[in-house]
């Protein structure tokens, strides 16, 4: 209460806010801009955070597997040169001597052709059971299931890059010398057989979900795959129908390309570059869709 004889003037101040929509229109196009702008970064950062998040759990994964595989083994990781080297040994042994197949320097052209499809062979049958086998990981914690196939290719495109040097010392000692052509014709077949094998790791592992049987299935499939690519004879020996079928054959192309700029020196010609990548964008393309299309159903079969 103020004394009495004293007299205050309190003046009132009125302000005024502007609400949004009395904003004038320069402001609230820059308000919409910074807007839009702040949700892109934080966009930007999630997406960045997901991809180091799944490249960390990607490499984890592959570092697990090869721990796995040679733990407790005394040559460990020399196993991925050895491994090729023997079996490139007995079948020497059994198929030039046996069959009387006539290829120049059929050691290399074995070693050359088994490494090539062991790697899709043994990339696409372990993805074919990564989602069914990482079940309890997926039901725990939100992760990219994407990631699970995708590791058993990365693990086995491991395992080549290391058999590259047992193929590099069999070439040695019979005096084979690649072609200029693998400076860029071995990356470009190595990315075309890891992305082929990626999608069709994919597209079974998807399906191996929903049909347990193509775990069985696939099983007799890549045998005939196996013995229907010419890795152990020659392509020649093969009937005209036969050889008009390799032509639809992913593997045929591949191992063939491999074996031109590493062993016969020669250029595939671009007609075989384009099917090599065709096959591996295409195959790429069908399993990555198929995957993306089903992988929100896993959870109720796995």
């Amino acid at each position: 209460m103020l004394p009495i004889g004293i007299m205050c003037r309190m003046d009132t101040v009125t302000t005024t806010v502007e609400t949004p929509d009395e904003l004038p229109a320069e402001s609230q196009i820059v308000s919409q801009v910074d807007t839009d702008a702040a949700y892109e970064t934080l966009a930007k950062r999630k997406s960045g955070n997901a991809f180091k998040h799944n490249l960390f759990v990607l490499e984890s994964l592959v570092s697990k597997d090869f721990k796995i595989k040679y733990r407790r083994s005394v040559l460990g990781i020399l196993w991925s040169v050895l491994n090729p080297l023997l079996m490139m040994i007995v079948m020497a042994a059994v198929f030039s001597y046996m069959f009387r197949f006539q290829i120049e320097k059929f050691p290399v052209y074995l070693i050359l052709g088994t490494i090539m499809f062991d790697f899709m062979n043994r990339g696409t049958t372990a993805a074919l059971t990564s989602i069914i086998d990482s079940q309890a990981l997926i039901k725990k914690i939100r992760i990219e299931k994407m990631v699970f196939p995708l590791e058993k290719v990365c693990f086995e495109l491991v395992n080549f890059v290391i058999s590259l040097v047992a193929a590099a010392a069999v070439m040695i000692f019979f005096q084979v010398v690649p072609s200029v052509h693998a400076i860029w014709g071995l990356p470009f077949i190595i990315v075309c057989v890891a992305a082929f094998s990626v999608g069709l790791g994919l597209l079974i592992s998807a399906l191996t979900v929903f049909f347990r049987d193509v775990r069985h299935l696939w099983s007799v499939l890549i045998t005939a795959w196996t013995y229907a690519t010419p890795l152990f004879y020659p392509f020649d020996l093969l009937p005209d129908w036969m050889q008009l079928i390799e032509q639809f054959n992913p593997m045929y192309h591949y191992v063939f390309f491999f074996r031109d700029i590493l062993m016969w020196d020669t250029f595939p010609g671009f007609s075989e570059i384009l099917i090599c990548l065709g096959m591996a964008v295409i195959t790429l393309a069908v399993g990555f869709l198929v995957f993306r299309k089903t992988e929100n159903k896993f959870i109720l079969y796995i």
